[in-house]
C-alpha cells in the first residue's frame, strides 16, 4: 500500500546528462529502479560508417520519475552519465505528466512529412531545386524518393532523399 501511494505522489523531473551520455545516465539510473524517460525520434541521418536511425529529441537531457519526498535524491547526482538536477531557485522543478504524455503521442505518430502517397505535390527543401514543386511517384528504398518534375515543358523523373522532401499543404 505504501508503494501504491509513493507511486502516485511520483513527478516526472528533468535530469542534466554529460555530453554524450544520455544512454549512459538512463541505464545507470534505471538500474538504480529510477522510471527514466529519454525521447527518440527517428532520423535518417548519414555518419561515417553507419545509418543512424535514432537520435535524442533533447540532447543532453533526459526525465526522471520520482518522488521528491520519499525518494533519495543525492544518489542521482553521483550516477555515471548525470552533470546535474535541474532546478529552479534550487529547487528541482516538476514537470506535468500531460507534456511528457504530449511528447509520446508526438514520436509515436507518423510522420506527415515522411508518409507521401502517389501523386502528393512535394516541395524539394535542399539543393539546387530548392523550393521547386514535384509530383511524389514512389519510394525508392527506405531513404529515397522518385519524384515527378516539371521543366522546360518538359517531365523529368528524379531521384532525391526522402529527406529533402516536404508536403505542400492543400491550396484553398
Amino acid at each position: 500500500m505504501t508503494m501504491l501511494l509513493a507511486d502516485q505522489d511520483a513527478r516526472w523531473y528533468l535530469i542534466q546528462t554529460k555530453p554524450r551520455q544520455e544512454a549512459r545516465a538512463a541505464e545507470n539510473l534505471q538500474r538504480q529502479h529510477f522510471e527514466c524517460y529519454r525521447p527518440l525520434q527517428a532520423t535518417a541521418k548519414r555518419t561515417v560508417a553507419r545509418l543512424q536511425t535514432e537520435e535524442a529529441l533533447f540532447p543532453g537531457y533526459l526525465f526522471i520519475r520520482m518522488d521528491q519526498v520519499h525518494d533519495n535524491w543525492y544518489p542521482i547526482r553521483s550516477t555515471r552519465g548525470v552533470s546535474r538536477i535541474v532546478t529552479f531557485g534550487g529547487q528541482p522543478v516538476p514537470v506535468r505528466d500531460a507534456l511528457i504524455e504530449q511528447i509520446r503521442q508526438r514520436l509515436s505518430a507518423p510522420s506527415a512529412d515522411t508518409r507521401f502517397t502517389r501523386g502528393d505535390i512535394v516541395l524539394i527543401n535542399t539543393g539546387s531545386l530548392s523550393a521547386v514543386e514535384a509530383i511524389f511517384l514512389t519510394a525508392d528504398g527506405s531513404e529515397r524518393a522518385v519524384i515527378l518534375l516539371s521543366m522546360l515543358q518538359r517531365q523529368h523523373q528524379v531521384v532525391l532523399p526522402i529527406s529533402s522532401l516536404s508536403r505542400v499543404q492543400a491550396r484553398a
